[in-house]
């Protein structure tokens, strides 16, 4: 929590007598700022037509004659244009020593561009020590506003500042000054510090009266009396502004006196910047022994739309004296005096704070707010409350204290989310259709200009049964997007790569119009599984190890389930398997073994296929089951499994040992079981024992290193150090199952062998493993325009030899080093290239990423290869960042929406553009991003705010990884006055 203190009420200076003006008539501006609003347009236009005010704080304790007289205001209108504008009335009163004037007329701009709108008041109040060397009567006041006057903004209006511009603080007191701010757009804001301003000229014709300059001889307020000291007790004295609040802290004064200081207030959507408001902000400097009132914190509030919100508040005084609480913001819908906004800031209810009368110290009040779903931001509310001390009459003056929490608004949860599946026989394709109950929080329709409120719907595979964390809003990580609907829909059909097999969670988050919307709490979470209306493969085991003719040939026995969900007697037959078959550890050139048909009778054999005559000692087989229906005596293909690759055996010689690894593509899952491994002492024809059962957990733990020991003796020990001049055969059983509870019961656990692998061991002067390192890149560390417009990249490769490993000694005759490489990590390797020794570094070219795999085998003179190095893999760092907005009006400059400067390793670029209706006007895929601001067809598009998603791939280690999404809103300006 922020507390915030703030010194003598202005109110209250009457008497005072440290303002002393030279000139009485001539003595009256303190403070002000302008404000704009874009009015609605009469007919069918879209005319650039705004409401500008000027609010100007008047010294009437010094000056009010002269401030009474200040009937008109020249402004300057930014596109050329002067106007004197009339003053309000009736004049209001801030308090007895400051009027409020109103300044406020109604201008339509020609066309769209940025214009800066500044008015002048001939003088300021005198005596203001940090201007002019306290010479400020002869000083004009400058205040201005940038616009962007743009269509596609909609009915933007600048932010409101509730809390206003004249201030009192006290020597040795930090001060601080909160404008406010309330944007009725839900725009973000933030603040900078700037310098007061004056017009170049005094007549009201001359160009130069819309021209500023600095006031002259500005100091900031913590200079006069530096080096000063803060509040508690640090030197020197500060002046700062939190750029995300708005507070303008000065820590704290040392001088008594009147000060002025300005700050910028700057209005973004979607990371655009649309507006700023600079507003001169005046501060009165006294000394007395009065103690401010202290305000206990309070705590930041969340809560659903809908809801009533109450917060206690506390106030005490130290000197005992009276207190008066009051609130600013937003949901109050108050301007600084006191009255009721016309139009209204957000819908009603308001909120309040009672009791509005002062009460003894301590001081208890209670906010309440009955909040609906109309006043759904994306931002939180904030909320200031105010405590004013009130002393018996003449004995002291009255001090502020201030403390700021925040609201936030968030939207219920979407309930009753269910799930089920429309696939049947005689359909194609598989699909789940979701249903969910109306949505309680419809808020009003929003402005054609904004993007329509929508029930977004994302998908995860897996059972996912977590709660959001507390005021969450949006969807869990590991969620993918999958469509949307309006919001006043309750049902979505999902027909997306959806797999038998698989266990899909649905959740579901209504999203409103940005800026003032933001996303819901997500939905609970709904599991469910296409019903297995298709068979699935559920075993391929090498039964024999041998070529693909003559003797011994290879043999493989392929198994599958009866699709669990289909009932025969509902129709749909007769049916038929059709097995295909892919020669290759990634092919995809299937060719038909068989064709089966089926009556689906449990008394009939029809879920194996044994595959005789399969190079089994050399290749990996690939299986692949189609699954056909009778649809009007045709027969019509209903599902295709998910691949099964044959189980794959490496067996490589070490150093009096063999090590082993395998590997098997399948659509069950083989990790996180225990995995047997067999060993045969007199050859591929047996017999195998048991030697070992390896506990995996993924494809890199599927290793076992054979030293000579039979770690299970239920079928016998065979236990022997292993023999240099001896072959040694082995064969592995993978233990899987379907992840998916209905197939785990139907199949239980998935048995398959690989072929059989023989191999020697070495003896104890063998190749040792070098010990491989890459140049790796640093991504928090690489330069922003590193890579740039790089097409062919290089990797640095190196390794040591070691001259022993575990106490074994290493040949050290090693002739060459033999480098191997992969493209994906999870790849086999392939020989990149034969190094000589002694050299050990590698430069890998004309590479098109630097991602990729890497291992090195010494050669010994004998032409034995080592074991594997380390296997050390390379990734990329992607860079793709998209600007916020383009101009393409063939100025050469800006013309494109495409990526900022260098973007790194994109290899594919896929993008959608939708208007502000949410329709898609513009999609592309390639290489490269580079929308020119037309439809698909080659049509111009106007200008507005554009909505994006775009997918990029990029070329990195993983193969067939997903695109990362990017989303996001891009400005097309077509008229882009003023924006080069």
């Amino acid at each position: 929590m922020r507390s915030i203190y703030m010194g003598w009420l202005l109110a209250l200076l009457v008497g005072v007598g440290i303002l002393c003006p030279t000139t009485l008539q001539a003595t009256h501006v303190r403070a002000g700022e302008i404000t704009t609003r874009r009015l609605p347009s009469s007919g069918s236009g879209s005319a650039l037509t705004y409401e500008i005010t000027l609010t100007a704080y008047y010294d009437v304790q010094n000056g009010q004659t002269a401030a009474a007289a200040a009937d008109q205001v020249l402004f300057c209108l930014g596109d050329g244009t002067q106007q004197n504008v009339p003053r309000l009335r009736p004049i209001r009163f801030l308090n007895n020593a400051t009027t409020i004037n109103i300044y406020r007329f109604v201008y339509t701009y020609a066309g769209g561009g940025v214009y800066t709108i500044s008015a002048r008041v001939i003088n300021r109040n005198d005596n203001t020590r940090n201007i002019n060397n306290g010479n400020s009567l002869n000083v004009n006041f400058f205040v201005s506003t940038t616009i962007f006057a743009n269509a596609s903004l909609g009915l933007n209006s600048n932010p409101v500042l509730l809390n206003a511009p004249v201030d009192s603080a006290k020597i040795g007191q930090r001060y601080c000054h909160n404008p406010a701010a309330f944007d009725p757009d839900g725009d973000s804001l933030s603040y900078r510090i700037a310098t007061p301003q004056r017009a170049q000229g005094e007549d009201d014709v001359s160009p130069a009266a819309c021209r500023s300059l600095p006031v002259p001889a500005y100091q900031l307020p913590n200079v006069i009396g530096a080096p000063g000291r803060t509040e508690a007790g640090g030197s020197p004295a500060t002046f700062t502004v939190d750029p995300r609040t708005g507070d303008v802290c000065w820590d704290a004064p040392v001088e008594a006196g009147q000060y002025n200081y300005a700050f910028v207030i700057q209005e973004w959507r979607q990371g655009v910047l649309i507006g700023e408001i600079t507003r001169d902000v005046q501060v009165i400097v006294l000394d007395g022994p009065n103690k401010r009132p202290l305000i206990d914190p309070i705590a930041d509030i969340c809560a659903e739309a809908g809801s009533l919100i109450t917060q206690a508040i506390r106030a005490t005084d130290p000197d005992g004296n009276r207190i008066l609480l009051q609130g600013y913001g937003g949901p109050f819908n108050r301007t600084p005096e006191g009255t009721q906004y016309a139009p209204a800031l957000l819908p009603p209810a308001y909120a309040t704070l009672t009791p509005a009368a002062s009460q003894p110290s301590p001081a208890t009040g209670t906010f309440s707010w009955q909040t609906n779903c109309s006043q759904l931001r994306q931002d939180p509310y904030q909320i200031t409350i105010k405590a004013t001390d009130q002393p018996p009459r003449g004995t002291a003056f009255s001090l502020n204290s201030y403390e700021t929490f925040g609201v936030r608004l968030i939207a219920p949860r979407p309930q009753n989310l269910t799930a089920r599946p429309l696939a049947g026989v005689g359909t194609s394709g598989r699909a789940i259709q979701l249903n969910w109950s109306g949505y309680s929080c419809l808020p009003p329709t929003p402005p054609a200009d904004q993007q329509p409120s929508q029930m977004i719907v994302y998908r995860q595979e897996g059972c996912d049964t977590r709660n959001p964390p507390s005021c969450t809003t949006g969807i869990l990580s590991g969620y993918t997007r999958i469509g949307s609907v309006p919001l006043t829909a309750t049902t979505f059909t999902d027909t997306t790569n959806l797999r038998r097999g698989v266990s899909y969670t649905y959740r579901i988050v209504a999203q409103f119009a940005l800026p003032t919307g933001g996303e819901s709490v997500v939905s609970a979470g709904v599991c469910l599984s296409l019903p297995l209306l298709a068979p699935v493969l559920t075993q391929v085991t090498v039964d024999s190890t041998g070529p693909a003719t003559g003797a011994g040939r290879g043999v493989i026995t392929v198994r599958w389930s009866r699709p669990i969900g289909l009932n025969p007697a509902d129709g749909g037959g007769p049916f038929q398997y059709r097995l295909l078959r892919a020669e290759g550890a990634t092919s995809t050139a299937f060719t038909q073994l068989t064709a089966v048909n089926t009556g689906l009778l449990p008394s009939v054999v029809d879920t194996v296929y044994v595959d005789r005559g399969v190079n089994t000692a050399g290749a990996v087989y690939r299986y692949r089951l189609e699954f056909y229906t009778t649809v009007n005596g045709q027969l019509l293909r209903q599902e295709t499994t998910e691949i099964a690759n044959s189980v794959r055996l490496s067996a490589t010689g070490g150093i009096r040992l063999i090590e082993l690894s395998w590997a098997a593509a399948v659509p069950w899952s083989n990790d996180n079981q225990t995995h047997l491994v067999y060993r045969s002492r007199t050859g591929p024809a047996g017999p195998f024992n048991l030697i070992a059962q390896v506990a995996v957990q993924g494809p890199a733990t599927y290793r076992y290193v054979d030293s000579g020991a039979d770690l299970v003796a239920s079928d016998g020990n065979t236990s022997g150090a292993l023999s240099l001049d001896s072959s040694y055969c082995y064969r592995v059983q993978t233990v899987g199952q379907y992840a998916d509870p209905t197939i785990r019961a139907r199949t239980g656990r998935l048995l398959n062998y690989s072929q059989i692998q023989c191999a020697s061991p070495g003896d104890t002067t063998r190749p040792c493993a070098p010990a491989l390192t890459v140049d790796q890149l640093n991504c928090a560390s690489l330069a922003p325009d590193a890579f740039c417009n790089q097409t062919s990249f290089a990797n640095t490769l190196s390794w040591s030899y070691p001259t022993q490993v575990g106490g074994q000694a290493c040949d050290a005759r090693i002739a060459s080093y033999n480098l191997y490489y992969a493209r994906y990590e999870g790849d086999s390797l392939r020989l990149l290239a034969n190094i000589p020794a002694p050299t050990t570094t590698f430069v890998h070219q004309n590479l098109t990423t630097v991602a990729g795999c890497y291992e090195v085998r010494a050669v010994n003179n004998r032409g034995l290869e080592s074991g594997p190095s380390n296997r050390v893999c390379k990734d990329i760092c992607p860079l793709f960042a998209l600007p916020n907005l383009f101009t393409p009006n063939g100025d050469g400059k800006n013309d494109v929406f495409t990526p900022l400067r260098c973007p790194r390793f994109v290899e594919r670029v896929e993008v959608v553009i939708y208007n502000r209706w949410g329709v898609k006007v513009y999609e592309s895929a390639g290489p490269v991003l580079g929308w020119n601001g037309q439809t698909t067809s080659g049509k111009d598009l106007p200008g507005g705010l554009y909505y994006y998603e775009v997918r990029v791939v990029y070329a990195g280690l993983q193969r067939n990884a997903a695109p990362q999404l990017q989303k996001g809103y891009v400005q097309l300006i077509r008229d882009a006055i003023g924006m080069r």
